[in-house]
């Protein structure tokens, strides 16, 4: 069974997260991208572990669908496409570890999935003794992340420990500010547990693969969503049973028969890709921060050094080579961002909302749009200029303006905004 799975999100009791990041915006949202699994997230947090005891009917398959009624009226509301399909989640938080080292401050994040609640109470009640679960949704601990994963694997040892975002600067196990500079050096004897990588939006796996070591995990890919609007931005595409046990153990065998393939951003839109310093208009690539030795002309600090640089640094392989074992990576931009971009206005603006839905309405899920409705029929309801922009996309014929030092990178769909776009954005 071909499903769409985004692991990693976010719920309204996260830092920066939107207050509609609840169980029925997330069960709306996924019927409208085609994602058919999607995280809790944030399990940690007794309030939202409250609302998933309640709100969600466990399922055989070690899976959780939302009570029926819950958001009937949330539905019935909304544009949805022409066949909606069950929703199901699957038990996963993000926690940040930051401890000492080997000398040095490490901040690394980790996403953990559990196969019920259960176990996802015998994890909690082990990590209150260590932080304040309470303070947010992604609880900041002072634990190794070695001892993290004994914890849950401990607990149980169908968990599933994945680094997150694997290359980010600031929070990741590669990291250029608090990381390490191998899996092995981070978990030590835990290693061997370590079956995934997340890739984040900063880099994909054609990335990764310059890395041999890296050949032996599978590399996920997942929204980190703060907003229902943002799921699957990134994403995973399986063949295999809807259930917790065939999920987790098509990522831990690397079997491609089963997981297909992940959904990628263009590494480029990533907020970390390039290096730089946000606030002094500093991009760079590698080759120009060393040329530099990686000091601000401005302000004459060191410049935040982002993925690729970093993959640069640690890279064993000049170019990348995919294991035979691997799924395949495919690289997309989220249908609202090309029909903003096309208009020259923002994502949340009247026109760009109003084509989004009607295409949705009218086509099916926006994962079905962005790689299957004929280009002829997107420009049926929308415009000649959209289903250009998806064309192109789906050919990788974008151009884009590396993100660095947290700012996001922009989509360069055409070369030109038309004239009578720019006149629009004005009215």
């Amino acid at each position: 069974m071909k499903l769409i799975c985004d692991f990693h999100i976010h719920s309204k009791y996260s830092r920066a997260t939107s207050r509609d990041m609840d169980l029925e915006h997330l069960d709306l949202w996924a019927k409208i991208k085609g994602i058919d699994v999607i995280g809790s997230g944030d399990f940690t947090h007794p309030a939202w572990l409250q609302d998933l005891k309640t709100k969600l009917e466990p399922q055989e398959s070690g899976l959780f669908k939302l009570k029926k009624g819950l958001n009937e009226d949330l539905l019935k509301s909304s544009v949805l496409p022409p066949k909606i399909k069950e929703t199901y989640f699957i038990l996963t938080t993000e926690i940040s570890c930051i401890y000492s080292k080997a000398g040095r401050v490490r901040k690394i994040h980790l996403l953990i999935f559990a196969p019920d609640l259960k176990t996802v109470e015998k994890i909690n009640v082990q990590l209150s003794w260590i932080g304040n679960l309470k303070s947010d949704g992604r609880p900041i601990l002072g634990l190794d992340a070695k001892e993290l994963a004994k914890i849950v694997l401990t607990s149980n040892p169908n968990c599933l420990v994945v680094p997150c975002h694997i290359w980010t600067p600031w929070f990741s196990v590669f990291g250029s500010m608090s990381g390490f500079d191998s899996i092995q050096e981070c978990f030590e004897e835990y290693s061997k547990y370590i079956f995934a990588g997340e890739t984040g939006l900063s880099s994909d796996p054609e990335m990764n693969w310059r890395l041999s070591t890296l050949d032996k995990i599978n590399l996920i890919s997942n929204s980190d969503a703060h907003s229902p609007a943002k799921i699957g931005r990134e994403a995973n595409i399986f063949d295999c049973e809807l259930s917790y046990e065939d999920i987790i153990n098509s990522i831990r065998k690397k079997n491609p028969k089963k997981f297909l393939a992940t959904i990628e951003f263009f590494p480029e839109e990533g907020k970390y890709h390039f290096d730089g310093h946000r606030l002094c208009g500093i991009r760079w690539s590698p080759s120009e921060t060393i040329k530099n030795k990686g000091i601000c002309p401005k302000c004459k600090k060191p410049v935040t050094v982002g993925v690729m640089s970093r993959v640069e640094k640690l890279a064993d392989r000049r170019l990348p080579k995919k294991p035979a074992d691997s799924p395949d990576s495919l690289h997309l931009i989220p249908l609202e961002e090309i029909i903003a971009a096309v208009y020259g206005v923002s994502v949340g603006t009247k026109k760009t909302q109003e084509d989004y839905q009607n295409l949705v309405k009218n086509l099916g899920t926006e994962f079905e749009i962005l790689q299957d409705s004929p280009i002829s029929e997107i420009e049926k309801f929308s415009s000649k200029e959209v289903a250009d922009g998806v064309s192109r996309v789906r050919q990788g014929k974008v151009k884009l303006l590396p993100g660095f030092d947290g700012k996001y990178g922009k989509i360069l769909i055409f070369e030109k905004v038309p004239e009578e776009k720019k006149q629009m954005k004005l009215l």
